[in-house]
């Protein structure tokens, strides 16, 4: 780890558009392992997002803030390289999320080029809990999109923003 300091830190990043319960099981089960957690929200990361930066941070905000969690969780934004965030903020950790074997490939690149471009600073993956295995942004856009209901797989907050942006929400 990059400090012997008895305080840890991790960054959880993300696009985040929108987060989900799979993303706030995360962030639960992150925080019991670290003393303080941060949950950095990419501006796109080379996607087209439902909602912007702003709109992100302050529904992330909103639903972190409601989360009863033995660290200390802040939430900010960022554009540019993950490792360079990590670096500045001193961070002893990268989490990240693995849902299906599908997901490691990615992932264990993007691990070894941060761990490149900040050697000590370590990529821990989690696997969300059972019931949101099958959960992201895109499958809850996608359901939103054509009118479904996604009351279950986001927080109320979030479902009411989607509704505003998404009409056909139910």
């Amino acid at each position: 780890m990059a400090k012997c300091a008895s305080k840890r830190k991790a960054i959880y990043p993300g696009t985040f558009d929108p987060v989900t319960n799979g993303h706030l099981s995360l962030i639960v089960r992150a925080s019991s392992l670290f003393d303080e957690l941060v949950v950095a929200v990419s501006r796109s990361g080379g996607k087209s997002p439902l909602f912007d930066l702003e709109e992100r941070l302050k529904l992330m905000g909103k639903v972190v803030g409601k989360l009863d969690s033995p660290a200390k969780i802040s939430v900010v934004g960022f554009d540019g390289l993950l490792a360079d965030l990590a670096v500045e903020l001193k961070a002893d950790a990268i989490i990240r999320g693995l849902r299906a074997v599908s997901d490691f490939e990615y992932e264990f690149q993007m691990a070894l080029m941060n761990r490149k471009l900040a050697r000590d600073v370590e990529t821990v993956f989690m696997m969300p809990a059972l019931s949101w295995v099958y959960l992201s942004s895109s499958l809850v856009k996608e359901v939103a999109l054509n009118g479904g209901d996604v009351g279950g797989l986001v927080p109320p907050e979030v479902k009411r923003a989607i509704k505003k942006k998404l009409p056909v929400v139910g």
